[in-house]
């Protein structure tokens, strides 16, 4: 697969298959992981892959109550206003998110992969994020969809507790990455212009080139 062509359509891929991956599959996601750079060449990460039903199923209740604590504390603002003015393009295009987010709390327990990264003594994420990227492109590159979530720092404690983590070590939980074939199609996602989100030289100045993305497409 193209480089630009992973990069522009590895999304979030909430909606997948219960259908299992292969370890042949796995192996090189993991692989591709580890190739990252990380701060120093320290490559102070763990990985931990869950693929056994139970550990999942105790997983989901606390991945559906951690979601709950995300809309009540971080999003009700955005939820209420969505709801008061639901035909406006901006709503539609936020509660297909929550949608999306409701109908992996729901399922959780189905993923057929998680992958929980971790970091040694290091809150900042410079160190694990690239190769957490990584695996997600590795993923992509087999079909595999795959989307990163950091909600489980609401229940961190249970989570380690969950998974066995060692809480005397320095590690900490930089995210999960749930992980399967999906139901639906790839594309490159919409996001804001780069123009609109970028300066050039000191904050605030114009980018100065027209970037007209996305400059990528399945025909180019």
């Amino acid at each position: 697969m193209d480089v630009l062509e992973a990069l522009y359509t590895t999304r979030a891929m909430r909606r997948v298959k219960d259908e299992p991956i292969p370890d042949d599959v796995v192996a090189l996601i993991l692989d591709a992981a580890v190739r990252a750079p990380s701060g120093g060449n320290q490559q102070n990460w763990q990985f931990l892959w869950v693929d056994d039903p139970e550990v999942r199923g105790k997983l989901a209740p606390i991945y559906r109550e951690c979601i709950d604590m995300l809309w009540q504390h971080v999003y009700g603002g955005r939820i209420e206003a969505a709801k008061a003015e639901p035909d406006l393009p901006e709503s539609k295009q936020f509660m297909r998110i929550v949608s999306s987010v409701e109908h992996a709390a729901e399922h959780f327990a189905t993923y057929p992969l998680l992958l929980f990264a971790f970091a040694q003594h290091d809150p900042s994420g410079g160190s694990i994020y690239p190769a957490v990227w990584s695996a997600m492109l590795a993923a992509r590159s087999q079909g595999v969809g795959s989307t990163l979530t950091s909600v489980f720092m609401f229940k961190g404690e249970q989570v380690l507790d969950i998974l066995g983590v060692p809480k005397d070590e320095g590690w900490i939980m930089s995210g999960c990455v749930t992980m399967g074939y999906p139901t639906g199609r790839w594309g490159v996602a919409e996001r804001e212009p780069a123009e609109a989100v970028s300066f050039r030289n000191r904050w605030g100045n114009p980018l100065g080139i027209d970037v007209n993305g996305p400059r990528w497409s399945p025909t180019s």
